[in-house]
């Protein structure tokens, strides 16, 4: 493990443990102890790195101040420029910032688009409020505009500052005025959230020592025969899985000791999003009937469907939930295009930048469209022809096909570079993009083939009309 992996898993150890502890606080205090514990981390590990936080902060509260009906475009085109200047600094004389200055940039840039995306949604509520005389139907939305201190606090928030996951500005101020936090449940989920991070954490250790990513990048390691290079991708990907898997199940778990996210099961709240439904109408007015809560809307992996859903689209559901819901929300309905493969490559292609410039990156992400498109054409021409059987063999074929998809397409994310992620693809003969492109190929044909057949079928019942 690097130094830095070390210091994150401390971090993750530390507000796991003092999660508990602000259960016993008030709000007021809650919000100051939560403030001062996440600026601790934040100078500790970024020192005038913390300058780049800071500066989007107060930028994003500035363009709210300004124009708040503006506020949701104006607030991601700042954040991601200021992005953009945050990845070049070194090209104007500055310092280049440390991996957690990164790790925290990032996390901020969703918190600020989103509380802009809050803010003007509370203001056009009001303003339809007003003229309509009717009472808002949104589900938890702001009750007042927040203050600088308010965007500063829930910027600073020591839960998931460096490690995730997401949450809104409405969940923060949920958190801060829980009625009861110590009633809510704590030990339980944590250790349920908790139990396969030491089993996660072993077989990173493990499959990265014997197959370490270094490796890739020699020669040595292309005098290897095609089977060993393919495996080899296979197993880079799984040793990715296990880091991500043990990292967001801590920082899961962090925010569940402290209560955040918690809500009643009937809210039906999605990770990052929160409640879709107005819970406190669902709580059971019976005092002997015991309300039931979850932590969907932190949770940030479903490891189990993340490895065994069947489809391309479908894992990225259970990946990274909570950037998956802003992306979602903020990105996608946006897209400059109305087919689904076109918009879904338009939100991968924010997201690439999001994640950082590595070209890497982009070779990956861009990639994920060409699947969707592969997968939706097999779909469309072949499994909707099969009975029940057939259609389950095309599912686990299917479903190899997508975990070698993202095996592919992980070795872009991993290896960065341009020519280093190009070199490994070329060593496997494209494989992936060969499969995809045969795959929309073979969907067309069949398509146009039964497009023909029918034609020729409402010909025929023509003339025997006609005769």
């Amino acid at each position: 493990m690097s130094p830095e992996e070390i210091v994150y898993l401390e971090i993750l150890a530390a507000s796991i443990l003092v999660g508990f502890l602000f259960r016993y606080l008030s709000p007021s205090v809650k919000r100051v102890a939560a403030l001062l514990v996440g600026l601790t981390i934040t100078i500790a590990t970024c020192g005038i790195h913390t300058l780049h936080s800071l500066i989007t902060v107060l930028g994003t509260w500035l363009l709210i101040k300004i124009n708040w009906r503006s506020a949701p475009s104006l607030s991601l085109a700042w954040t991601f420029l200021y992005l953009l200047f945050f990845r070049l600094v070194t090209w104007f004389g500055l310092p280049q910032p440390t991996p957690f200055a990164n790790a925290i940039q990032l996390l901020l840039t969703l918190k600020m688009v989103s509380l802009a995306n809050e803010v003007h949604s509370y203001h056009s509520e009001k303003k339809k409020e007003v003229s309509s005389f009717t009472k808002s139907t949104v589900v938890r939305s702001l009750s007042h505009e927040p203050s600088l201190y308010d965007i500063i606090a829930y910027s600073y928030c020591y839960v998931g500052i460096m490690t995730g996951p997401f949450f809104r500005y409405q969940t923060y101020m949920d958190w801060l005025h829980q009625s009861s936090p110590l009633s809510l449940p704590g030990i339980a989920p944590c250790i349920q959230r908790l139990q396969m991070v030491p089993v996660y954490g072993a077989l990173f250790l493990a499959v990265n020592y014997v197959f370490p990513l270094s490796y890739v990048r020699t020669e040595e390691f292309l005098e290897h025969n095609y089977f060993y290079r393919f495996v080899y991708m296979i197993a880079i990907f799984f040793v990715f899985r296990m880091r991500f898997y043990a990292a967001w199940c801590g920082a899961e778990a962090g925010c569940i000791s402290a209560g955040l996210g918690c809500y009643p099961k009937e809210a039906l709240s999605k990770p990052g999003g929160g409640p879709t439904v107005n819970y406190n109408l669902c709580v059971s007015p019976d005092p002997d009937t015991a309300v039931e809560y979850d932590f969907k809307t932190i949770q940030n992996i479903d490891c189990y469907n993340a490895d065994f859903c069947v489809k391309v689209r479908h894992g990225m559901r259970y990946w990274n939930m909570t950037v998956q819901w802003w992306l979602h929300n903020y990105i996608y309905p946006n897209a400059p295009f109305r087919t689904y493969a076109l918009r879904a490559g338009w939100t991968m292609l924010i997201s690439a930048y999001w994640h950082g410039l590595h070209a890497g990156y982009y070779l990956s992400f861009l990639t994920i469209p060409l699947c969707i498109a592969a997968e939706t054409a097999m779909e469309a021409s072949v499994r909707a022809r099969l009975g029940p059987k057939g259609q389950s063999i095309f599912d686990w074929i299917h479903w190899f096909l997508k975990m070698r998809a993202y095996d592919y397409m992980c070795m872009g994310f991993v290896l960065l570079k341009a020519s280093d992620t190009i070199n490994y693809w070329s060593s496997i003969y494209f494989i992936i993009h060969i499969v995809a492109f045969v795959c929309i190929g073979v969907g067309q044909i069949i398509k146009g083939g039964r497009k023909d057949r029918s034609t020729g079928e409402k010909e025929n019942v023509t003339r025997g009309k006609a005769e």
